[in-house]
């Protein structure tokens, strides 16, 4: 037999579950098209990051293989969002212009089948999202070699949205130009975390070149597409979408750099089983009143995953802090823990709970 011979019945195999998997496909659009009608009449958001994140998991811990379950919960990811958009198209805001790693935040959130809304600044984010232009934000707001994005910080002490999902990403930068090399490259250009991230790196192979931080990393691979004096920073992603050939990839200092992002909305996200409840508080300025403040979480048992600190900016050497806990703000043992918190602080707000990060 010849391989075609061979291939010909697996061939048609495929044809047919392929032909199984469209009529169900368009079977699970029809039943969300049902669902999208229930929530209009009760004016429910259309989407619902509780119940993507349980759907998500539910396949990956049922996956029998040989798929990888990461794979399966892409796959899956993207029939809820074409589902959803059959209710109503997401918009969201993001750092953009396009082929950030905010970007990539957005799909990994959100699937495909949202309308994108690139941004020039953070700042902005949060604008289009707290006017309304956009459903949803995307924001940076932690770097695992790096600490925290502190103008998100700042703005979320500011703004009346809330945190209602969170994404972590791995990071790759590479080092790209116009033709591919470093002939002729007169200054290096990056978002300031993405120049701090490969410091050790620019340090070792390209010192004496000048480094320049700009908006964003796609902001650089834009520059870079325009400049064959200017090299840039960035994704590959955003290499390919401004025709940028890569000199060097992973170029970043820790090989398992990871960037942590914060969906901001107005929607408040019930428990999901398995979530996270951010915070910012602050004390009086005396001895033992920050170990006094956190006790309740050690008495009820709620687990502190983060603590960062940021200057008050009122002169008096005072602090927020920003803090991460495990469990939803509605469990039991979290809502007791919040209530003495709030009773103890001299601030306190929620910043959300949501689902933890796949």
């Amino acid at each position: 037999m010849t391989m075609d011979d061979k291939l010909k019945p697996l061939r048609q195999q495929i044809d047919a579950i392929d032909k199984q998997i469209l009529d169900l496909l368009n079977q699970r659009a029809q039943v969300a098209q049902l669902v999208g009608h229930v929530k209009a009449e009760t004016n429910a958001p259309v989407f619902r990051p509780e119940r993507e994140a349980q759907v998500l998991r539910s396949v990956g811990e049922r996956n029998p293989g040989p798929m990888l379950s990461l794979d399966v919960q892409t796959v899956f990811r993207e029939i809820m969002s074409a589902c959803r958009a059959l209710e109503k198209r997401v918009t969201v805001a993001y750092l953009g212009p396009i082929g950030t790693f905010s970007e990539q935040a957005v799909y990994q959130q959100f699937g495909r089948a949202i309308e994108g809304m690139p941004c020039a600044s953070i700042d902005e984010v949060f604008r289009a999202t707290e006017a309304g232009t956009a459903d949803f934000g995307v924001v940076p707001i932690e770097n695992s070699s790096e600490g925290v994005i502190n103008r998100t910080l700042d703005l979320l002490l500011q703004t009346t949205l809330i945190i209602s999902g969170e994404v972590s990403l791995p990071v790759n930068h590479s080092l790209m130009t116009r033709a591919g090399s470093m002939d002729g490259v007169q200054v290096i250009c990056a978002h300031s975390q993405a120049l701090a991230q490969c410091q050790s790196w620019l340090n070792q192979n390209h010192p004496h070149i000048e480094r320049r931080a700009v908006a964003s990393n796609g902001e650089a691979a834009r520059m870079a597409s325009e400049d064959a004096t200017v090299a840039a920073i960035a994704s590959e992603i955003a290499g390919k979408n401004y025709n940028l050939q890569v000199v060097k990839a992973h170029v970043q200092d820790d090989p398992h750099n990871r960037t942590r992002f914060a969906v901001v909305g107005r929607l408040e996200t019930a428990a999901s089983g398995k979530d996270q409840t951010s915070l910012v508080l602050s004390v009086p300025n005396k001895a033992g009143a920050v170990y006094n403040l956190l006790a309740p979480l050690a008495r009820h048992g709620v687990s502190m995953t983060r603590f960062e600190s940021r200057p008050a900016r009122m002169g008096k050497w005072e602090y927020y802090f920003y803090v991460d806990v495990e469990g939803h703000q509605s469990d039991g043992k979290v809502a007791d823990a919040l209530r003495e918190l709030k009773d103890n602080a001299a601030f306190f707000k929620v910043l959300g709970s949501y689902p933890s990060s796949l």
